[in-house]
């Protein structure tokens, strides 16, 4: 069974670091159960099923689907065939489960931004990502990889690194190196603020993050007194998540497109 590009597989093959990986779930799966996005070939879903915790693996390649069919008998009440981004979460589990797998490099951000809107449900992450991706979702204000997936994930979560992964730990073996992180939900599931504006204003300023704010405001504004203050100055990645928050409020008021 080869990976296919168009689906963004690498499978991994080393055990040991599946095992380990599929532990930080398992040890979470008394009190939640756990949805597995992109089992493939089933190196973290057989630990799943070993431990016989409650669990749903998603795939979208049909002949993914049929290869568990085959190495695991009885698999087929854990298997959804559908595409995770199409998915909706709420019929999956009744109340909170971990996100948890070797994600589809091409589609992690968006798997983020998922968790995202679904943050009510999911309490923990815990996935396999590009190292660079990883990296960037926990990164720190004035730190280069910080960005739109900094800001909008740890508004929302706090995560940290717990295995890094060499390329020939996969087959195919990535260009890239790749990092397992854990993200764990905040106690404060809403901002002080008008949440979609508050993502707005983060999405547009990062888009241009050389400029100062005050320059890329400008369009969104009905009055550019406002930005005259001297918060207005400063670059994007110079912003904490608190900082974006304050910036929300203090141009809400003058929001041209309402």
């Amino acid at each position: 069974m080869r990976a296919k590009k168009s689906y963004g597989q690498h499978f991994l093959i080393n055990e040991s670091l599946a095992r380990n990986i599929a532990e930080t779930a398992i040890e979470l799966s008394e009190a939640y159960p756990v949805l597995e996005i992109g089992p493939g070939k089933g190196v973290l879903t057989k630990y799943l099923y070993e431990e016989n915790i409650i669990f749903k693996s998603v795939e979208a390649d049909l002949d993914m689907i049929e290869y568990l069919h085959g190495k695991f008998p009885g698999i087929d009440i854990h298997l959804i065939y559908e595409d995770i981004l199409k998915l909706d979460l709420n019929e999956v589990f009744e109340n909170e489960f971990i996100l948890f797998g070797n994600f589809p490099y091409n589609i992690s951000s968006q798997i983020l931004f998922k968790m995202i809107d679904y943050k009510n449900k999911i309490p923990v992450l815990i996935g396999m990502f590009q190292k660079e991706v990883a990296e960037r979702i926990i990164a720190n204000p004035g730190n280069k990889e910080y960005g739109i997936l900094s800001v909008l994930v740890q508004a929302y979560y706090k995560g940290k690194i717990i295995f890094k992964v060499k390329p020939g730990s996969f087959n195919p073996p990535p260009k890239v190196d790749s990092a397992v992180i854990k993200l764990e939900r905040k106690d404060k599931l809403e901002l002080d603020c008008d949440e979609s504006l508050f993502k707005t204003i983060v999405k547009s300023t990062f888009n241009q993050r050389r400029k100062m704010i005050r320059n890329t405001l400008k369009s969104l504004v009905n009055d550019n007194e406002v930005l005259k203050d001297d918060f207005f100055k400063k670059r994007p990645e110079q912003l904490s998540i608190d900082d974006f928050i304050e910036l929300t409020n203090k141009i809400e008021p003058y929001i041209s497109f309402r």
